[in-house]
């Protein structure tokens, strides 16, 4: 029963989580027109601009959110900075190598997606370990291997804790924590950003004109799904990975 009641109390901190960092848009400029949502109610704080009628900018008081910079070490042991993602477009994700949950999918999930873009120099993918005490390189190059993580431009990244931290929750807003109470240790959100070439996180619009902001990864990419449940997003990710390109 302590357990059932940990799980509850994590998944409202997760929901409070996401309700206060990721961004919430009140007006939507589309073709001209507002498009105002009920679950949106943050006045003027945070919105978002439809610059190219098919992938959309987050804006955060008024400015562009770019990706946050950071400096890390790669799984062959070389150091990478954000300036070496500089004219690609890539997807970010904060997974770790014992995850027994959802981690897995994600990353499998991205070996499709690397599959699309083999060729690609101008794309890459940004996997943020978020147990960097066990993730060491060797354990990063190891993962790769036993994944088939070989596009040149995918870094398994590892660091210090209170950097890549900071990475999650407060540069990509993207959950990540440690916790006792939960399979392997950690939380975190399976979510992927979509980041373009000039350094921009980009989103899609929904259905009623608002931004999906990151892309689900934690749904395998052909589940069959019924009705109010979450759908995969990774065919849409390779398509606006695609628009980008």
């Amino acid at each position: 029963m302590k357990r059932k009641y940990s799980y509850i109390g994590l998944s409202l901190i997760i929901l409070v989580f996401g309700i206060i960092f990721i961004p919430k848009i009140v007006e939507t400029i589309s073709s001209g027109e507002v498009v105002k949502a009920d679950r949106l109610n943050m006045k003027d704080e945070k919105k978002v601009t439809n610059s190219d009628k098919e992938l959309t900018y987050i804006e955060i008081n008024g400015r562009k959110k770019k990706a946050p910079d950071f400096q890390l070490i790669n799984q062959e042991g070389d150091t990478i900075t954000s300036e070496d993602y500089l004219g690609k477009v890539y997807v970010a994700e904060f997974f770790f190598t014992t995850c027994p949950t959802i981690c897995p999918i994600m990353n499998q999930n991205l070996v499709e997606v690397q599959s699309e873009f083999k060729d690609r120099n101008d794309f890459g993918i940004a996997s943020f370990s978020i147990d960097p005490k066990h993730d060491t390189p060797e354990v990063l190059k190891s993962y790769a291997e036993n994944y088939g993580i070989d596009h040149p431009n995918w870094n398994l990244l590892t660091g210090e804790k209170d950097a890549i931290y900071g990475l999650a929750n407060g540069g990509f807003n993207i959950y990540a924590g440690e916790n006792s109470e939960v399979p392997g240790g950690f939380a975190h959100q399976g979510l992927f950003a979509l980041v373009d070439k000039e350094g921009y996180i980009r989103s899609r619009l929904d259905k009623y004109g608002n931004p999906i902001i990151y892309y689900r990864g934690s749904i395998e990419r052909n589940k069959s799904v019924v009705e109010g449940e979450e759908e995969p997003q990774i065919d849409i990710l390779i398509e606006d990975i695609k628009k980008l390109l």
